[in-house]
């Protein structure tokens, strides 16, 4: 891969308001190689003149489904494997092209789409995945609906096991079920800690998981040196899993003050997707969104902004995630806008780069522009820390995309 010699950047480098101006960077063999005030020698390297625009690292969006084919997972159940895999490569190419180059899908990916993507057969962000989620029966990941027979009067599997998450009760089958995902390459392991909105037959306030399962589910993932994830909306079900080891707590939509105090003391991290709930409270019910779970959708947005805006006091890290499914997946970028209700460019940029990064267990490498770093890029015409809505417009704005070193659009020549 030939070298790529990028001057006259103003850098972003993931973390600072203040940019460098007038700046090379240097990327050779998929990695940063070197970023000076001064000119870099770098013979037979390809040089980019940025001009003077911004060059950022590329960003992460923490919460992706690649598999999520439909807003009905019922629906996404009878598609087929095949199905679901055909949307995930067309998600995870309008994710790359909006400069999102590193995902993390937080329930269904798992190792045959991550080889894929990694043997070059799928054009994608880098690609870390938690397997599948873990879930209580009768909790957010169990999708049978009411009228279905237990999973064990007669053996059907899909109660057991769906696209997105295996049922695991008590303690020695939650330690089971989370070897396995690890065995299989998760990156991490999510866990459903609380109702949802896409289950049928679990209320959205519920608690989910005794202490001790998720305990020994936490353990688990220590030993691996990975970390635990958990879907949560309540204010009850995101304490108990930061007290219980949890990492990071995904939505976390109904939390209060006390809540976000204790979560930004512990030093967890909660990440809010609001594209996907103001996405289903617009197109929800022409899109075929199941009517229970639109009720339970208007609960998440009307504490949905309020929520992020009691992050943001408690100083709460927070990441950066979508959550999107079906056809609005095309909506990854109105992330953007609808953080800017609440926070600045800044800490938006800051969510979607080191943020993420830190809380991947991925800090040096990705989300940040530093030597040593993988060479994921993005040169963004206009100013981003001045107007986050440069971001919004679906890679328009985006000028330059590189992934582990290649360039995968190029329009500075």
């Amino acid at each position: 891969m030939t070298p790529v010699l990028f001057t006259n950047a103003r850098i972003f480098d993931g973390v600072n308001a203040e940019c460098a101006e007038g700046m090379s960077v240097l990327v050779a063999d998929g990695r940063i190689q070197e970023v000076s005030a001064r000119p870099i020698p770098a013979a037979g390297a390809r040089v980019i003149d940025v001009a003077g625009r911004t060059l950022m690292p590329g960003m992460i969006d923490a919460h992706v489904h690649a598999y999520a084919s439909d807003v009905s997972v019922q629906r996404i159940e009878a598609h087929g494997a095949a199905y679901r895999a055909a949307h995930g490569v067309r998600m995870l190419v309008h994710a790359l092209d909006c400069g999102f180059t590193t995902v993390r899908d937080v329930g269904g990916g798992d190792h045959s789409l991550s080889r894929a993507i990694a043997d070059g057969l799928v054009r994608a962000p880098r690609y870390f995945y938690a397997g599948k989620i873990l879930s209580m029966t009768g909790g957010h990941g169990d999708m049978r609906l009411l009228e279905q027979r237990p999973h064990d009067d007669g053996g059907c599997a899909c109660g057991e096991v769906n696209s997105f998450a295996r049922m695991a009760d008590g303690v020695d089958a939650c330690i089971r079920g989370a070897r396995e995902e690890l065995r299989q390459g998760a990156h991490c392991i999510k866990i459903m800690g609380s109702g949802g909105v896409a289950s049928p037959t679990d209320p959205i306030w519920m608690n989910q998981y005794r202490e001790d399962e998720i305990r020994a589910i936490v353990g688990e993932a220590a030993e691996r040196r990975s970390y635990v994830t958990a879907h949560c909306h309540p204010a009850s079900a995101v304490r108990r899993c930061v007290e219980y080891g949890v990492r990071s707590i995904e939505h976390g939509t109904l939390i209060d003050d006390e809540t976000a105090r204790f979560v930004a003391a512990k030093g967890a991290y909660i990440v809010p997707t609001m594209a996907t709930i103001f996405a289903l409270i617009e197109l929800g019910k022409t899109l075929g969104f199941p009517a229970e779970s639109q009720e339970k959708m208007k609960v998440a947005h009307e504490g949905a902004l309020a929520g992020m805006e009691r992050m943001r006091q408690a100083k709460v890290k927070v990441g950066f995630g979508t959550d999107l499914l079906g056809v609005t997946y095309v909506r990854e970028c109105t992330e953007f806008t609808l953080r800017r209700d609440v926070f600045s460019p800044l800490e938006i940029l800051r969510q979607c780069t080191s943020v993420n990064a830190e809380m991947m267990q991925m800090a040096g490498q990705v989300g940040c522009v530093a030597p040593g770093a993988h060479a994921d890029l993005l040169v963004v015409d206009g100013d981003p820390l001045a107007d986050i809505g440069v971001m919004a417009a679906d890679g328009r704005n985006v000028r330059v995309i590189v992934r582990a070193g290649e360039l995968v659009k190029n329009e500075e020549g």
